[in-house]
């Protein structure tokens, strides 16, 4: 009895860890659903060359040489070393000692865990690389106002997970070998360890008591760890490693920066030139644009939750560069913030959301951002997964237009001379060709 108590101890933190992060991704779901009904289900066979291409293929992380190869290495051997964590599962709940070697091919059982090792150390050296850019080197786009204080914290923690884990995971490989080579019961000689092996003189004057305990300490910890960092996405930026793959299926497929066409504006327009051709109206007009989180559509709000934080949309946008308040990265930001609180008020408020006297445009994102904004659409051009922050930027500004009539003195100015004298411009239509008269 005493000999199986691991096991039942693992298999019940199991079963809690995975119900936990289960509960998770429902509650996540839950508020995504919360915004509008967008249709993007369409043209199903570009939508999954668009998740393989960009999700599966991060083809849009390697336009920047450096951190783009970095990253890829820590996606390949996030996928890779998973296959280890497999094992490590099998074996935490049925006692044994790496599971696969016994119905793998020795050559090829070799091979997998030499190829562990090797992405073990490729991916600790890329995080060291990684916390080096952004606390030693200080890469601009990681030093914005929106980047201080938890964001920033976040984004180390996951660095300094990542870095543990690989330690650990090379540990227990360096002391599973000892015990191997000892002849130590229940531990068959399986596997090569090119890089674990160079750390084996660190343990190997130990008595074969302790290298044991040394070993489950470091497969308890690892495992325990990887438990953390499963039910840790949730509350951390890193949630992209899971809402990639859906964010970048339901991008939109559309010609790039296209703005949609309100269909309630469309149909007021059609009912007083064509009214043979537009519907039925009852009179109830949705709110114009957005003015809070409740009036964007499902996918904004999975944009917002799959912001990777990384400021590549910032470090791309025209109004950013030259000193405007605006930062791309922020309206994701402050949109994901203010949906916390939102989806909070209504878990509160048994399913309705009670007015807390707080609202997106205004109480998170100002109306100096949303105009500084040039519609160019670099911000989604450079995102790595294609978050939209452009759509939610259009979408409050025709909020301010079109109901608070609070467009920029710019832009009233271009409407009132449109009005009064059929161009943009502030000149009388008879004076229209006074330019080609000779001076």
């Amino acid at each position: 009895m005493i000999d199986i108590l691991p096991n039942i101890l693992f298999s019940i933190i199991l079963i809690f860890s995975v119900g936990f992060f289960i509960i998770n991704i429902k509650k996540i779901v839950t508020v995504i659903k919360l915004g509008k009904p967008v249709y993007r289900s369409d043209n199903l066979k570009k939508r999954f060359y668009n998740m393989a291409r960009v999700a599966l293929g991060q083809s849009k992380m390697v336009t920047k040489p450096i951190s783009g190869f970095l990253h890829v290495i820590v996606y390949i051997g996030f996928i890779i070393i998973n296959i280890e964590l497999l094992e490590i599962l099998i074996d935490g709940v049925t006692g044994s000692h790496r599971f696969f070697s016994k119905y793998f091919n020795t050559s090829f059982y070799n091979f997998l865990i030499a190829t562990f090792e090797i992405f073990a150390l490729l991916v600790l050296i890329s995080v060291v690389l990684f916390w080096t850019r952004r606390n030693i080197v200080k890469i601009k786009r990681f030093l914005s106002s929106e980047m201080e204080g938890w964001p920033k914290f976040d984004a180390d923690n996951i660095l300094y997970f990542e870095i543990v884990l690989m330690l650990l995971f090379l540990s227990m490989n360096a002391t599973d070998l000892i015990l191997q080579e000892r002849n130590y019961m229940g531990y068959s000689k399986a596997g090569a360890f090119p890089v674990s092996s160079f750390i084996v003189p660190l343990f190997d004057s130990f008595q074969t008591s302790t290298v044991y305990t040394l070993e489950r300490i470091f497969w308890w910890l690892h495992i325990l760890g990887i438990f953390f960092f499963l039910n840790y996405l949730y509350y951390s930026k890193h949630l992209h490693i899971l809402l990639a793959f859906p964010n970048t299926f339901y991008a939109n497929l559309g010609d790039k920066g296209k703005f949609e066409v309100l269909k309630s504006v469309k149909n007021e327009v059609l009912q007083m030139f064509y009214p043979e051709k537009a519907s039925e109206s009852n009179g109830n007009i949705d709110k114009f644009g957005a003015s809070d989180v409740l009036d964007l559509n499902w996918v904004q709000l999975m944009n917002a939750y799959s912001c990777t934080e990384c400021g590549r949309c910032s470090s791309e946008c025209p109004a950013h560069l030259t000193g405007k308040k605006l930062s791309p990265r922020k309206i994701m930001m402050d949109t994901r913030d203010r949906l916390e609180k939102v989806s909070k008020n209504i878990s509160l408020n048994n399913g309705k959301f009670i007015d807390d006297g707080d609202s997106l445009l205004d109480n998170y994102i100002s109306k100096e951002e949303l105009w500084a904004c040039t519609s160019c659409n670099a911000c989604v051009e450079a995102c790595p997964i294609e978050i939209d922050p452009l759509s939610i930027i259009m979408d409050m500004r025709q909020y301010l237009i079109m109901e608070e009539s609070s467009a920029h003195p710019d832009l009233n100015n271009m409407m009132n001379n449109i009005e009064n004298n059929g161009a943009p411009w502030p000149y009388n239509q008879q004076d229209r060709e006074l330019w080609i008269q000779e001076s």
